[in-house]
């Protein structure tokens, strides 16, 4: 794109105010429409997941500027001996720019969603794409290239000017968001595609990311201006220093590739780590999180379900036992009792029939029987507490429609009473109380 100077910036203000500027308008107008009637069409009606391409409401998308970029780029060719490009001049830096802005902010925010500091990148790149454009109508945009040339410095025996810094750092920038939208959508693909395991295919995506990152940024850092040879032997000896400072990030790397490739633990795998109990929700390179069935959620270093015990209830069976106890009278028939309990266990969805519950006499206490009523559940994730609840209500109804008792715990109280003589006199035997 070629920047104006004054004489350039008069004609251009001159032409707008010709005739054939509105021609040139209307001309514009329709490559907008065209733009919007075909993304719409690619679009869809039943599309409503917003995307990096189409956006939220069709003209906020990467593909809307982009076409119509396209668009007017060829009408302005297809129309240059008929008509004096002037409109067309300001329309196609504006598309240009916006093309931009919309690509970095989608990007972004599909992949760093949900954080603050993206939302000031995103103001920060549409600003400066602004002024940019703004510069560039003005004249002034040649005029700041030429100021920024005269600033020079060396790195080494390496000339280097600000304008290749600013200009290195543009390119860089747009390299490492096209490589973050490339990484997402690999991603993406990856996680919603059926049948594979999905602990395998988050690996595969968190290689694949970390790949087009580093090569991203090896061609950000060529786009500056850095000789990529000369860091090699100042790469060796940050490498040294960084792997005895980083050791523990670096083990947690690796152990979340371990983890992975070992299927050992798995996304949705109810566990228990150093007393805290949940289901794992994600599992990334460097820290897993584990959500409690209270809704908090643990961040756990990878390198901790390593080196440390976990207890893992989805591994080679996804059932768990359940148990609880409750007391009956002496004297009560235990052995009619026990078909009577268990069928009212299998009336519960969740209590799973195979294998099926038990209720077994487990122990002689000082004021009845105890019973040891255990089942078996399959979703443990879904909470122990309510089904434990329900089989408790389902004990209770039984023994209240046997009109089976549930003993009070009994005590003796041996009563002391004063005497005319004023001695104390014990009662002959205890007084027994409930």
């Amino acid at each position: 794109m070629r920047t104006l100077d004054g004489h350039e910036l008069n004609e251009l203000l001159r032409a707008l105010t010709q005739p054939a500027a509105l021609a040139e308008a209307g001309l514009l107008a329709g490559c907008l429409i065209a733009a919007w009637l075909i993304v719409r069409v690619l679009r869809g009606r039943k599309l409503h997941v917003a995307s990096v391409w189409f956006g939220d409401r069709i003209i906020d998308g990467v593909l809307f500027p982009v076409l119509a970029l396209g668009l007017a780029f060829g009408a302005r060719i297809a129309f240059e001996g008929v008509l004096q490009p002037a409109v067309f001049r300001l329309a196609i830096p504006i598309l240009i720019s916006l093309a931009l802005i919309r690509l970095s902010v989608r990007v972004l925010g599909a992949t760093f969603p949900n954080t603050p500091w993206v939302r000031v990148v995103e103001r920060s790149i549409s600003w400066i794409a602004w002024i940019a454009v703004i510069l560039w109508v003005t004249g002034i945009f040649p005029l700041l290239l030429d100021a920024m040339d005269d600033v020079r410095w060396k790195v080494g025996a390496t000339p280097i000017t600000l304008r290749n810094v600013v200009e290195g750092t543009l390119t860089a920038g747009v390299v490492l968001v096209l490589a973050l939208w490339v990484s997402a959508a690999i991603e993406r693909k990856l996680i919603s595609k059926p049948g594979a395991d999905l602990s395998i295919r988050k690996m595969a995506a968190n290689i694949v990311r970390a790949l087009l990152l580093f090569v991203g940024l090896l061609l950000a850092l060529s786009a500056v201006g850095i000789d990529l040879t000369a860091l090699s032997v100042l790469g060796g000896a940050i490498g040294v220093g960084l792997g005895f400072g980083l050791q523990k990030i670096a083990a947690n790397y690796v152990s979340g590739f371990v983890i992975l490739a070992e299927r050992s633990l798995r996304i949705g795998d109810m566990v228990k780590v150093d007393n805290f109990e949940g289901r794992i929700t994600d599992i990334r390179t460097r820290y897993t999180i584990i959500r409690s069935l209270g809704g908090r959620e643990s961040i756990i270093p990878n390198e901790t379900l390593i080196t440390q015990r976990v207890e893992n209830s989805s591994l080679a069976d996804p059932r768990v036992s359940i148990t609880t106890t409750v007391q009956i009278a002496y004297g009560t028939d235990v052995r009619a009792l026990q078909p009577l309990l268990v069928a009212a266990l299998h009336g519960i969805p969740r209590v799973l029939a195979d294998p099926a519950p038990n209720v077994l006499l487990s122990s002689f206490a000082a004021d009845g029987m105890e019973l040891t009523v255990s089942f078996w559940i399959r979703d443990v994730e879904n909470g122990q507490g309510n089904v434990k609840s329900d089989v408790n209500l389902a004990i209770l109804g039984v023994l209240n429609a046997q009109g089976i008792e549930i003993p009070y715990p009994q005590r003796v109280v041996h009563a002391v009473v004063s005497m005319e003589n004023g001695r104390d006199q014990a009662l002959p035997g205890p007084v027994p109380s409930s």
